[in-house]
């Protein structure tokens, strides 16, 4: 992974428009993964996916709290400024311009078709992320169990996020505690 002093605060800035021009949506947790992982190498991908379930768990948008986090692990306070800059400036004018273009010509059919399109994208996009990190996560029985229902109650059933998380949660914590200290013995 490179080392935090050799990240420049600009290379951070541009790193993070990058991640935010490149995708929207769902997807842009899954572009931001093969930003930070794959292509700069600052994250591993164990530490990207604790850091993505904690962004996920923490008030606020993810890949904000992603941007927090990254920036300050490569140059601490002013890194995660430069990376929020990078994240939110460019496309915070670009949503602003798109929304007067939208609200203007929302009734034109084509811009209905053009919405429709990034939409497929950004789903595309998410499942792609999921089959890479589920290669990586989803080795066992009890991880496949979780995930499925979690899948199940959420995704399915409609259950509201925060009690699928009061179900899940407890029972991979139960799960996950004995073997970590096990793991942590065996070094």
């Amino acid at each position: 992974m490179t080392e935090p002093e050799r990240v420049s605060l600009v290379e951070l800035a541009v790193t993070f428009n990058h991640i935010a021009l490149a995708s929207f949506g769902g997807g842009l947790s899954a572009w931001s993964r093969e930003v930070l992982v794959v292509e700069k190498q600052w994250l591993g991908e164990a530490e990207f996916l604790s850091a993505m379930t904690m962004c996920r768990i923490l008030p606020g948008a993810n890949q904000v709290n992603m941007a927090v986090f990254a920036g300050t692990k490569m140059r601490a306070v002013p890194g995660a400024i430069a990376a929020l800059i990078g994240l939110c400036l460019v496309p915070l004018v670009i949503v602003l311009a798109l929304a007067w273009l939208y609200f203007t010509f929302k009734e034109v059919p084509a811009v209905k078709g053009v919405l429709h399109g990034a939409s497929a994208a950004a789903v595309a996009m998410t499942l792609t992320m999921v089959i890479q990190t589920g290669r990586k996560c989803l080795t066992g029985v009890v991880p496949i169990a979780l995930f499925a229902t979690a899948f199940v109650l959420n995704g399915v059933l409609r259950w509201p996020l925060l009690l699928t998380l009061a179900i899940v949660a407890p029972l991979g914590l139960i799960w996950a505690w004995p073997r970590r200290r096990t793991e942590q013995a065996e070094q």
